[in-house]
């Protein structure tokens, strides 16, 4: 029998004249809300919800994106891991990871 990846990713590629936005995130978040003090986190299926990819695909996804939008522990974890986004500057609504990454 053929196990499921641990990490599955919906990904989906929002583009945008010259901009490149990546919306990703866990499979198991997908269509969530989370709320904590000020803030909420709706991880909207219309956004994020493109395709389950591989984390290879989303690696080199973020490679060529200008902008990202990322939820999720294993999400963000491999974008840490890539050198993508700095644990200090993820924000965390009810203990769900989120950044955001713009290339200037």
């Amino acid at each position: 029998m053929d196990e499921e990846p641990e990490g599955r990713i919906y990904m989906k590629v929002h583009r945008r004249g010259g901009d490149i936005l990546l919306a990703a995130c866990d499979e198991d978040i997908i269509d969530k809300r989370f709320r904590e003090g000020i803030f909420r986190l709706h991880v909207k299926r219309d956004f994020y919800g493109g395709d389950l990819v591989a984390e290879e695909v989303f690696i080199r996804m973020l490679q060529q994106c200008t902008m990202a939008n990322l939820s999720g522990k294993f999400v963000v974890e491999l974008a840490i891991k890539e050198g993508y986004i700095l644990e200090e500057n993820v924000l965390y609504v009810e203990g769900v990871p989120h950044a955001q990454l713009l290339k200037l």
